[in-house]
């Protein structure tokens, strides 16, 4: 992109101060891409980058000549998919593998876009990028329809809770822009959506007719479609309402850090997961339960009156409680308590390559919080295709079942669909550290209904240890003292 024929210093028609300071307030939309191989994914993406003019002159010359070199768009055609494929075997096949970020802006928006790959061995990928999307992009395939791929991915973005979905049937120029076609293909997918949805917050579908091949529809509105008489999907891009993506009632701060930089300041560090806290509130420590009012909330730039979502702070209290990394600060008497507790069910994606061990003891981190965990039970496993359950003995790569899972000391934790930050957590290989599975909170779980009892708890047994009856009572303040601090351990006394 060049500036021409405009004096230095001066962007249609404002200062570079003035510019860079109006780029600084637009708002940021995050989006990912999903559809079936071949569907038209990345040239979607391409095509939207190109029509928009957000290329750089280096970029377009290299998308030529790859073109000629390794496209696939045919002779004499810019193949746009190559702006988002950069892997050999991405080009050599002509598919998406790795997901792929592109970021732009337009005069209104910027937008980071998560181009994750269709195959069914990469689901992994795309849980990975539409994990902080706002919205989908779901492409299918005009000829074939709603197909078994196109259900997977909407069961995927209804499961990280990503409510709204562009459904663009994109092709459109190969069923030569037909009306009914279309029309079809709407109906079947929206009777999908109503199916998977059903108890559930709605999922809101907008549908687009495309080739993203010719740029239909893409950045201006198409000649080839007088019966449409939507938006194109850039001009709808810019302009949805993605609502708030923070709960901003619910008040959860994670603590991260305490700093301590001389004996006048005591500060808990962290980013505010959720909720408003303001000087003055009334707080509360989890999970020792001790409560506090905010003394003051500091920042590099100094002191501010009241703090959200995402914005990192030091937190101040009047009182001096003893907090650490992995406690939470909420706010007392708050309308929608935090969780506090060892047991939960949840929904969890496994993404390691070596399959799910009932006898291993996996590391869980949510949040700030880390600690020992066990997998007590698989409810059942989802099949993403056809939306079946069936009864698993373990889990492997890609697959995704409703778990029961324990933790060695408390956590504090919201539902995943009332609270993304509090509600989602990942599982640690302690021997490789690869990430074994991610998961969202579904809720808590009874103790009496662990299925195998609670393994995820440290025990002493102290009979076996050789530790005499006079120790007993010594013992048990320890312990209580460690429950105190968050880490419960069960004590086996001898007869």
């Amino acid at each position: 992109m060049e500036l021409q024929n405009t004096p230095s210093g001066i962007v249609g028609g404002l200062s570079i101060e003035e510019y860079l300071d109006q780029d600084e307030k637009k708002d940021l939309l995050r989006l990912l891409t999903a559809g079936s191989v071949d569907d038209g994914k990345s040239t979607l993406i391409g095509r939207l980058l190109f029509d928009s003019k957000k290329l750089y002159e280096d970029q377009l010359s290299a998308l030529e000549r790859d073109s000629k070199r390794v496209g696939n768009a045919g002779a004499g055609e810019i193949d746009y998919a190559l702006l988002l494929d950069g892997l050999k075997a991405e080009r050599e096949q002509g598919i998406t593998i790795d997901v792929a970020y592109r970021y732009f802006s337009t005069n209104r928006r910027k937008f980071i876009i998560a181009d994750t790959p269709g195959h069914e061995q990469y689901t992994r990928n795309m849980i990975t990028g539409g994990s902080t999307a706002h919205l989908a992009i779901l492409l299918v395939d005009a000829r074939t329809g709603v197909i078994t791929q196109t259900r997977r991915h909407t069961f995927l973005c209804s499961l990280l809770g990503i409510k709204r979905i562009a459904l663009a049937v994109n092709k459109m120029d190969l069923v030569e822009f037909d009306q009914d076609t279309y029309n079809r293909i709407v109906a079947d997918y929206q009777r999908f959506v109503e199916e998977i949805t059903a108890g559930q917050q709605p999922i809101d579908v907008k549908c687009f007719p495309l080739s993203a091949k010719d740029g239909d529809n893409v950045v201006e509105r198409s000649e080839r479609t007088p019966w449409y008489d939507g938006p194109a999907l850039l001009d709808w891009l810019e302009t949805v309402d993605t609502g708030n993506e923070h709960n901003l009632s619910d008040f959860r701060f994670p603590v991260q850090y305490v700093l301590r930089p001389n004996l006048d300041f005591r500060g808990f560090c962290g980013k505010v997961a959720s909720g408003i806290i303001r000087k003055g509130d009334s707080v509360t420590a989890l999970p020792s339960g001790k409560q506090s009012r905010v003394k003051s909330i500091v920042t590099y730039e100094g002191e501010l009156d009241y703090a959200f979502p995402p914005q990192c702070v030091a937190i101040t209290l009047e009182d001096e409680i003893d907090i650490s990394r992995g406690e939470m600060i909420v706010k007392t008497n708050d309308g929608h308590p935090v969780t506090v507790g060892r047991h939960f069910e949840a929904h969890m994606v496994w993404m390691d390559e070596e399959a799910m061990d009932h006898a291993k003891s996996f590391f869980i981190k949510q949040t700030t919080n880390t600690s020992r965990c066990h997998i007590d039970q698989i409810k059942y496993k989802v099949d993403v295709n056809t939306l079946e359950h069936s009864e698993v003995e373990h889990l492997v790569l890609n697959e995704i079942g409703r778990v029961v899972i324990t933790t060695a000391k408390e956590f504090m934790y919201d539902p995943y669909a009332e609270n993304k930050q509090t509600g989602a957590f990942i599982l640690i290989d302690p021997i490789t550290n690869n990430t074994a599975a991610v998961g969202m909170i579904i809720a808590p779980v009874e103790e009496k209904d662990l299925l195998n009892g609670d393994m995820a708890l440290p025990t002493l047994d102290l009979k076996k240890l050789g530790i005499g009856a006079e120790h007993y009572d010594a013992i048990d303040k320890a312990v209580k003292e460690l429950e105190r601090q968050g880490l419960e351990v069960k004590v086996v006394k001898g007869e």
